[in-house]
């Protein structure tokens, strides 16, 4: 029954299905899976997304599909993991935000979804985020990434403002900046003296192990 419960998890993100994924995961908890177990099969769902997405398999629509259905179970998962006193290594921890002037949320949502199945601790600070927000959270959170959405070609230069407000703190040095979002390219990102930027939330994961050397 558990191999069944955890293909279905699994299937069920595939499918871009927010209820059955809901379902399942409770159907998971109801039958005392292990929550890893449960947490490693919507893993391996969103990256297969993930991988058909920049394969040219699937399409955006699809990516924020697999989004929601992984988000629609997690928090059950995450709190049967919490109930029972269970463990998931994380690989790091990040802090994820929009810049101020820009409200968009599906690119950051996305990205914050596959760092967190990955199994990178991922704080959202929301959208409309100001230099010293960003910087209260790396502090708050010993974050050793920052990453900063814009969506808007004018809210792009404040991921700049943002790097230069790391400097003037003095804390630059101890956070690596990736940078992203539809008005963001890898020449704005380098420019600005960002560390990483990636086109699609997908290499996003790829993109934070490199820079924290993880294999």
């Amino acid at each position: 029954m558990e191999t069944e419960i955890l293909q279905n998890l699994k299937q069920s993100v595939i499918d871009l299905d927010p209820a059955a994924a809901k379902e399942w995961a409770q159907k998971a908890v109801a039958d005392a899976v292990d929550p890893i177990k449960s947490l490693d099969a919507l893993t391996e769902a969103i990256r297969k997304v993930g991988d058909d997405f920049e394969s040219g398999e699937v399409w955006l629509p699809d990516l924020v599909g697999a989004a929601d259905a992984l988000q629609a179970a997690m928090p059950i998962i995450e709190e049967d993991i919490k109930r029972r006193g269970a463990v998931r290594e994380s690989l790091g921890v990040v802090v994820i935000g929009t810049v101020k002037g820009d409200i968009h949320t599906i690119g950051k949502m996305m990205v914050s979804t596959f760092l967190t199945a990955a199994g990178f601790s991922v704080y959202d600070v929301g959208v409309d985020v100001d230099a010293q927000k960003f910087m209260d959270a790396v502090k708050e959170y010993k974050a050793q990434v920052l990453a900063m959405s814009a969506l808007l070609s004018f809210t792009a230069p404040e991921q700049k403002r943002v790097i230069q407000a790391l400097e003037e703190a003095g804390i630059r040095d101890s956070v690596k900046v990736i940078v992203g979002g539809g008005a963001i390219t890898g020449g704005f990102a380098e420019n600005i003296g960002a560390d990483g930027y990636s086109p699609a939330a997908p290499g996003a994961v790829g993109l934070v192990k490199g820079l924290l050397g993880i294999g």
